[in-house]
Parts: structure tokens; sequence; C-alpha cells
């Protein structure tokens, strides 16, 4: 949860609109396509009347588009690493004892040491995370200098027993290195730090989103990105010289800070270029390969260096990428238009013409200007509306409220699902590997099935199959056969979160869509900061975690079921709209295999002004535009 994490732009910059969603945990983009108009090449003058419209004459997917999608690749390094790298930065083996120096310098085993020096786990310490036979916080309290030299080498169960004295011994058998939280020896009562210190992190993030997200605003995406990954790099410099938990915390506060915008700002921009009917799989490919491959190989990064202060270093490395991006990649279009920069847009879309060996004649982008000055103007009608009108009508409120919720328990269950990955496997690198490689099933699941299936349905099955996979982890016998229930889980939540954030943008009505979509997301930050602590519930019961993480799953699967469909519907534009929306579907409509006599009339309504739907959309004057770096 993932993904994600985690913020949603709709690009209606066409008669052909697509909204692309991207998201946290869950950390996903998913693309909406929308309603199309056919460029006309007759006799006239052409109509181009939004951004899309001009694409097809520069080339909506030649080459200039294929090097943007390549570029994603290191920025995509950055979010996976940034996400990831402080779960092994921090990761403790499950096997630690007390260190006892007087048997340092006898020639002992470790299996010796704990025989002579550590009692049995109490029953308390063996219902605790990865609990091991014999004590990790508890050594006795005798002389071993005498005890030794007396020629005792087994401890006699009645001795006083006192916590750990000289600090800890770990067993680096499985995790080849100690990482911050072994070095500053965070076991026992200070097991908490490492997630508290995750915590920082995330708590950075919505920091920085209000920093870069007015950076990006008010003087373009490139500096944004910039200057977000410039921030991201230095503090992860800065982490490998941490020697305390408070240095680390504000360390990793600031890492966080960079995080989502050192790489959606550019997944956003990359998105604007290329033309409406590749963006779904531009959109999911590119980040489903990308950051499946980047997830799937950072554990072995991991693995290989066996240092956590050059791990924190070598993965920041893809950061270095952004000084050179001003030379690289284009500015943002809308933030172009926006700006009142019309003439940098069209310079822009110029040397994409002239990258794509295409010939565009000077009446096409006369055409695009004047579309584009009416464009600001209408952008101007929805400011004075706030998020608390979502509130001011009764199913709107509700649907709102579901939204919210749903997001929230999604990112939850998925975080959960990642931390609770070192309580199932002591083989923790191939575990988390294998998992994260999930991300690949679930973006081809989507390209597949989401547009026959529906978002409400098939929402539901992912997030009840996740709780299925939960539970059944549950009553498997610890080995191959958990994890790979539990990796089974973790793709089902993969596959919701995609849907989560494209629900909220295609539901939520047009006047308020930027803002509520922003609300959900922040929303969303605050069950990062709380999900890592959801592996605590195992020093309670040791199922207790995927306990919680399946109830999360189907309470989320059955809250789906609450939600109207937005597959081939008209979307909500005004807040009426909103609270009516669905309102005449029926509870039992599945889009791949009925239809309610409701649902063929709104689908009759729809036809008669909109011709050549493939899938949600909005009408044409509805232009609202959501920025990820505002989110």
């Amino acid at each position: 949860m993932p993904r994600r994490h985690r913020a949603t732009t709709e690009q209606l910059w066409g008669q052909r609109r697509v909204h692309v969603v991207y998201s946290a945990a869950a950390h996903r983009p998913t693309t909406i396509m929308a309603g199309s108009t056919k460029v006309e090449e007759g006799n006239g003058p052409p109509k181009i009347e939004t951004f899309d419209d001009i694409l097809p004459y520069v080339g909506e997917a030649s080459k200039y588009q294929l090097f943007l999608f390549i570029l994603l690749l290191p920025f995509t390094l950055v979010y996976a690493f940034l996400y990831f790298a402080q779960f092994f930065i921090t990761l403790v083996p499950a096997e630690y004892w007390c260190t006892i120096p007087e048997l340092e310098h006898w020639n002992f085993t470790d299996h010796e040491k704990i025989a002579i020096a550590i009692p049995p786990a109490t029953d308390e310490e063996l219902q605790l995370e990865g609990a091991t036979l014999f004590s990790r916080c508890y050594m006795y309290n005798v002389n071993y200098t005498e005890l030794l030299a007396q020629g005792v080498r087994q401890a006699d169960p009645s001795w006083p027993a006192v916590r750990c004295k000289q600090g800890w011994t770990f067993n680096h058998t499985m995790i080849p290195y100690a990482s911050i939280a072994a070095e500053l020896e965070w076991v026992c009562d200070k097991t908490f730090l490492g997630s508290a210190a995750q915590s920082a992190f995330f708590v950075g993030s919505i920091i920085g989103g209000l920093i870069f997200g007015y950076i990006a605003d008010h003087y373009g995406r490139i500096p944004a990105l910039v200057s977000c990954n410039a921030v991201g790099f230095f503090a992860s410099i800065a982490t490998a010289f941490c020697n305390s938990f408070w240095s680390f915390c504000i360390a990793r506060m600031i890492v966080g800070s960079s995080f989502d915008n050192c790489f959606n700002v550019l997944f956003i921009i990359v998105i604007e270029y290329v033309g409406p009917k590749y963006r779904t799989l531009v959109a999911n490919m590119s980040f489903g390969i990308y950051f499946a491959f980047a997830a799937g190989i950072l554990p072995w990064i991991a693995y290989w260096i066996a240092d956590w202060r050059i791990l924190s270093v070598v993965t920041a490395f893809p950061m270095i990428f952004a000084f050179v991006s001003p030379w690289l990649v284009p500015e943002s279009a809308r933030w172009y238009i926006t700006s009142g920069k019309i003439d940098k847009a069209i310079e822009m879309l110029k040397k994409v013409a002239k990258v794509n060996g295409k010939e565009v004649k000077q009446e096409v982008f006369e055409e695009f200007e004047r579309s584009c000055r009416n464009l600001i103007e209408k952008d101007q009608s929805h400011n004075q509306y706030t998020v608390l009108h979502l509130f001011k009508m009764p199913r709107l409120a509700r649907i709102t409220i579901i939204l919210v919720t749903y997001w929230l328990l999604i990112i939850l269950v998925f975080d959960g699902h990642v931390w609770n990955m070192k309580l199932l496997d002591p083989d923790v690198f191939m575990s988390f590997s294998i998992a994260a490689l999930t991300e690949l099933p679930a973006a081809i699941l989507l390209a597949l099935f989401l547009d026959r299936w529906g978002r409400r349905w098939m929402g539901f099955a992912s997030m009840f199959l996740c709780g299925i996979f939960s539970f059944i982890a549950i009553a498997t016998p610890p080995g191959p056969l958990t994890v790979a229930m539990a990796i089974a889980a973790r793709l089902g939540v993969n596959i919701a979160a995609n849907i989560g954030f494209q629900y909220a943008a295609e539901m939520l009505p047009t006047v308020v869509r930027a803002q509520g979509v922003s609300l959900i997301h922040i929303i969303g930050y605050f069950a990062h900061i709380i999900g890592p602590y959801v592996i605590y519930l195992a020093d309670v019961h040791v199922a207790l975690p995927l306990i919680v993480l399946g109830l999360l799953s189907f309470a989320d699967a059955f809250l789906t079921l609450a939600l109207p469909e937005t597959l081939n519907q008209e979307l909500p534009e005004t807040l009426q709209e909103g609270n009516d929306f669905g309102i005449d579907q029926s509870f039992w409509w599945i889009p791949c295999i009925s239809s309610t006599p409701q649902l063929k009339k709104s689908l009759r309504k729809k036809k008669k002004k909109q011709e050549g739907v493939t899938n949600a959309g909005f009408h044409h004057d509805s232009i609202q535009t959501i920025d990820s770096t505002r989110l």
C-alpha cells in the first residue's frame, strides 16, 4: 500500500476525455477514457476545441512519446525505492538475545551461549512478533565467570532473570547486515521506534505535498520535479550519517517530503503528451512494469550491499536524473495554458511534431490557441465551490464518506500486508520480491477486465479475495504456503487500490472533483502513518495482524457495493447530479452479465447525446483538471 498511494489527474483536454488516476498504495495509475471526436481533416478549418484534438496532428504515440515512456523508468525506481527502502533500512532479524560480555572470551557457539545465559521465552514473549523459544529481552542475573570456572555449561531455570544489561546479539543468517534498528537496538521495549520512523516519513509526505504543490502551481512542473528530487536525494544521503532515533526521523521526514511528486509530476506530463487511445496502455503498463521491476529488485540490492548506510545512498542515485530533466522533459502543457503561456505550449507542440516527423499547418495552431483561451475562461466557473459542498446533500455526503472510508481501508490493508511479510517468512527478501511483482498481473488484469466488469464488482471481488486469502494464510501451517496466500492477498489489494482513486475521480461531481479527490488523498496519508503499527497486533496474538487485515478487507469489499457503478454512465457535473448519480441502478447489475431497465434507459439517453462512447466520460463543457501536485 503500498501504493498505494497517490494523486489523481483528470486530463480532460479533448472531446475524447481521459482521466489519469494515480494512487499511492497503492501508488498506481489507471486511465479512464471517454467519448471521442475524430479529427476533422476534410474540407474547412480544423476543429480543435481542446488539447487532445491537436495530438493526432503532432503525433499521439510515436518517437517522442516512446522517449518519454523510457524516461519514466529512473523516476519509477525513485518512487519504489523511497516507498520501500526504509523497510530494509530498519529490518531486524527475528533471532536476537542479550549480550553477555563474560562469554565473549570463550569459544562458544551461539547455541551454547543461549543455553547458559538466556532463559526460555515467557508465555507473554511467545505471543510477540516473530517469537523464538528463548527470551529475546531477558538474561540470567548470575556471575558467569564463577559458573564457567566451575564447569557449568547449562542454565538452571531457577536462576533470577533480569532485562538485558549490555545490549543484544543478532543472528544475521537470514538478514546479512545490521540495520539502523539493530545498531541502535530498537528491540524489546523500543521495537515501536522503527514504525515511528516510518510514520515520520509519511508526515513529511503531507508537508512536501503542500510545498512542492505550491512550487508546481507558481513556477512550473519541471522546477517542482527538480527541487522535489533534489530534496529527496540530499536527505537520503544525510540518512546514511544518522546515529540516533531523532536524527533518523528528521532525515526520513525530509526524504518523505519528496515522496509522490518525485514521480507523479513526470508521470502526468508523459500522459498529457500521449494520445487518448494509448493512455490506458501507457498508464497501466509503465507503472505495472517499471514499479514491479523496481520493487522486485530492491530486496536483492539490500541483500547484496548488506549495509544500510550504503543502501540509503545507492537508492538515492536514480534521483540524479532529475538534475538533467530540464533539458529532457517537456513542461506540462496544462501549466503553460493555465499560466497564460499559450505560445510556450504551441512551441512545445511544434517540437513534438518535429521529432515525430509531422508537418502541421499554422491554422491548426491558431485554432488551438483560440480554444485554449476559451478553456481558461471556463475553468474559472468552478471556483465558487469548496469541498464542504460535498456534505450539503445527504446522498452525496454518504457517497463521499464511503469513498473516503474505502480508500482509508485500502491503504491500511496494503501497508499492513507489506509490513506483515516479515512475520510470515524468515526469507523476507524472497517473499517481499515476489509480493512486489504482483503489481504487474494487477495492471494486466485491470487493463483486460475493468471496462468489462465495472469498478463496483471488480473492486468488491478483489478485496473479498484479499480477505479470503488472508484467512487461509492463518489456517495454513507456517511456511511457503502461508507466504503464497499472503502474496495472493497482496494481489487483491493491489487491484483494489488501482480502482480506488479512479472511482472517486469518476463519481464526485465536476465542480468539486479536484478538492474531493484531494481530501481522499490526504486522509490516505494518515492511513500510511498508522499502517505500520498493524504488525504489533502480533504482540497480542500471532494471527491477529492477518485476522484484522482480513476483516478490513471484507469490510472494504462490502463497502464497495454501497457505491453506484460508473462504467458507461454519464458522470455528474453539478452537486445535484452528484447527489442523484446512480439512484436508478439496480444493486445486482453487473455490466458484463446483465442490465437493468433503468440502466438501459440511461444508456439510450446517453447515446442520443454522444456517440462512440467506450468508457466513462464527461459532458463537453465540464472541463475540470485535478493536479497531482496539489494533492
